[in-house]
């Protein structure tokens, strides 16, 4: 364990940080670990998880330009396997075979070799006692913040009704019947709140904030054939997932991306899949059919979606728990549950970068610190998780709710469980901070895990899509090299110390 400041001395910020952490009087013994609840067996489906700990997905930048799996992907997935958590989800991998920077891809069988490497890595590294599921993702199109020049003289199109606005707004009526030429000259040299009275609400995002396909954008033919389109390249990923070898699927539901966006309250499409629940949630259950029919007898399908939006006009948990009662009726094997992470109040980029969906209010309940307001970050969404589970107990089934966020100790996990919150406790940034700590519980060597101080030091490398790390591995020193360690290029390890 990191070393407590004696009485007296100086205090560094870490140690101040220390003090805001969830106390935990005592570690558990290796006896009161074994007869836990957490480190009890759970039924997903067609598999049973050794334990009820659960490490979440989470993108590390770690594969190749075209989403191929590195030895730092291994290396990433080893290093958590080792801790032998009941099931590890890997990182949002995405379903469509098209450029998306180093991120997993498995929109292609020629991904299928590398992922195989990835599951028998765990499954060697854990002993075999680790379940690995793959996070499946689709999303759409998001530029960069262009620069005012390049949005007005490039990618704003200009029509009458623009001709007409600006003759209004400058009081010059000659601009009504002007040139694409005269009109981007006039509205470059306009100020900022000129421009913003000029340009449309949506061209005015685009300007601010960069371009954002939405799954409203019904005239855009690729956008209106989603529904068409998504339950087959769901299920042709859950078919190369099962040909790698993985134990189960999470169809990725959440946040800010397309399926999460079907099922949200601000989801206005016309054409039956947007307006009311029954609607929005018909995309999601045609997906899951098709990838249930994917997955044959043997993988386990879950998903992971949101118990409250956390945005003005989105959903809320009594959304959530409506709509865990219908995924449960369809056959989920396991429900993982999420707050916020969207775009819609995401924080102005600067420009010549992408809006990132964690930098406003909803992105903060998505990944609470310790400088959130109350009732504080440590299992803070927990009560959505706990009232998805109440309806779908209420509503006749027994499908095992995933809660996470701020889990950071053996009896706070023990706790919810008990409670009857959910039937499974996850964590991410503890786990990133020790991957050994489920291990070192079990053990009851509770008093060596390196402690999660939640500064998200890690969320803020994965903003700037940087690899993602720990301040703990970085920062601190005396920390061994474990030998050979892989290590970015400014310097920073890429894999936990061990110990």
């Amino acid at each position: 364990m990191i070393a407590q400041p004696r009485p007296g001395s100086v205090l560094t910020p870490n140690d101040r940080r220390r003090e805001k952490l969830l106390p935990v009087p005592r570690w558990p013994t290796r006896e009161e670990a074994a007869s836990s609840r957490w480190f009890s067996p759970v039924r997903l489906g067609p598999i049973e998880a050794h334990t009820r700990t659960w490490i979440p997905a989470m993108v590390p930048w770690r594969a190749t330009e075209d989403g191929f799996v590195t030895p730092e992907v291994l290396a990433w997935y080893e290093r958590f396997a080792e801790g032998q958590p009941g099931v590890i989800v890997v990182e949002a991998t995405g379903i469509r075979d098209v450029p998306s920077g180093p991120l997993l891809r498995i929109g292609h069988d020629r991904y299928i070799e590398g992922l195989s490497k990835l599951v028998e890595t765990v499954r060697r590294a854990s002993g075999g006692r680790t379940r690995l599921f793959i996070q499946l993702i689709d999303f759409l199109a998001i530029k960069r913040r262009p620069p005012r020049d390049t949005f007005i003289g490039r990618f704003l199109t200009l029509d009458d009704a623009y001709r007409a606005r600006m003759a209004d707004v400058l009081g010059e009526p000659e601009l009504a019947g002007a040139s694409d030429e005269t009109i981007r000259a006039r509205l470059m040299a306009c100020d900022e709140p000129t421009l913003a009275k000029v340009l449309t609400p949506r061209d005015l995002e685009s300007y601010r904030m960069g371009y954002r396909e939405r799954v409203t954008d019904t005239h855009l033919p690729h956008i209106a054939e989603l529904p068409k389109l998504l339950p087959g390249l769901f299920a042709a990923a859950t078919a190369r997932a099962r040909a790698a070898g993985f134990d189960g699927v999470e169809l990725h539901y959440a946040h800010a991306y397309t399926m999460a966006s079907f099922l949200s309250a601000l989801n206005t499409r016309e054409d039956g899949y947007g307006g009311s629940r029954e609607n929005r949630v018909r995309l999601p259950l045609e997906v899951y059919r098709a990838v249930r029919d994917a997955a044959g007898p043997s993988l386990a399908v879950g998903c992971r979606f949101l118990g409250d939006e956390a945005i003005a006009g989105g959903n809320r948990v009594d959304d959530a728990a409506w709509f865990g009662v219908e995924l449960a009726r369809a056959g989920m094997d396991f429900l993982s549950l999420s707050k916020g992470g969207k775009f819609e109040d995401a924080r102005q980029p600067k420009v010549g970068q992408a809006a990132y969906p964690y930098t406003g209010v909803s992105g903060a309940e998505c990944m609470p610190t310790t400088h959130i307001g109350p009732p504080g970050p440590f299992g803070r969404n927990v009560p959505l998780a706990a009232a998805v589970r109440r309806a779908v107990r209420a509503a006749g089934f027994d499908t095992p709710i995933v809660t996470c966020g701020g889990i950071a100790s053996f009896w706070q996990a023990e706790e919810i469980l008990a409670r009857g919150d959910a039937d499974i406790v996850a964590s991410a940034r503890q786990s990133l901070a020790d991957p050994d700590w489920f291990l070192k519980l079990r053990e009851g060597r509770g008093e060596t895990i390196r402690r999660c101080l939640f500064t998200n030091y890690c969320e803020g490398l994965d903003q700037a899509h940087r690899a993602v790390t720990c301040q703990l591995w970085d920062r601190l020193k005396g920390l061994p090299d474990d030998g050979e360690v892989l290590r970015a290029k400014d310097g920073r390890r890429l894999v936990a110390p061990r110990r």
